[in-house]
């Protein structure tokens, strides 16, 4: 089976932002798009793991900034490399406005947002997806919006080669960081995008 087939479904990018009390997060997902015209739905899918997940379920709102083309890889680096469960993602970070629901969206790199309320999660195992009605939404750019095919293509940094060739190492198909040995441990998890063993690829350089 080759894994690789998934990559060839059109995804977007967006940056998923909520916010609980008074603290505001931040990430980076793919699972995004209108599932009703009338009345006006959106689903997004959302890993257990991260931190914005946790603040979506409890405050039943959120934003969907669409990420474009001009987006640059410290976006990425900045709210998809990174834990908000460790780190204040907002502290600092000015390319950013709050909507009229309150909740933050980013204003530089992106062509949109949506603001919408959640009216049903579907717990899927690893991941939630939230069915919500769209409330708000302004289109910020005509810039065309970033695909996962375009991010990797053109947004995300080609991985550097070892100076020894000949040799097999593991490369993470999400931030491009090489493993180097024979095998990649079952456990592994990526230093730079913390993504796990199950996202890297073998080459043989």
């Amino acid at each position: 089976m080759n894994k690789k087939a998934m990559y060839q479904l059109s995804y977007g990018l967006f940056v998923l932002t909520a916010r609980m009390g008074d603290r505001d997060n931040g990430c980076i997902i793919n699972t995004a798009g209108q599932v009703t015209s009338t009345p006006n739905r959106i689903s997004i899918t959302v890993n257990k793991d991260n931190f914005t997940h946790d603040l979506v379920k409890e405050s039943g709102k959120f934003n969907i900034s669409v990420l474009s083309e001009r987006a640059g890889f410290e976006t990425f680096q900045h709210f998809g490399f990174q834990s908000g469960k460790t780190v204040n993602k907002f502290d600092g970070y000015h390319s950013c406005k709050r909507s009229t629901n309150g909740l933050y969206y980013i204003t530089e790199g992106t062509n949109a947002y949506i603001s919408a309320a959640v009216e049903q999660a579907i717990d899927l195992g690893s991941h939630t997806m939230f069915i919500a009605s769209v409330e708000d939404m302004d289109v910020l750019a005509s810039v065309p919006s970033a695909t996962y095919a375009y991010y990797q293509s053109n947004i995300k940094p080609k991985p550097e080669k070892p100076a020894v060739t000949g040799k097999t190492v593991w490369r993470c198909v999400v931030c491009g960081y090489i493993y180097e040995g024979e095998e990649l441990p079952a456990d592994f998890i990526c230093p730079i995008c913390k993504h796990p063993a199950s996202d890297f690829e073998r080459v043989v350089l």
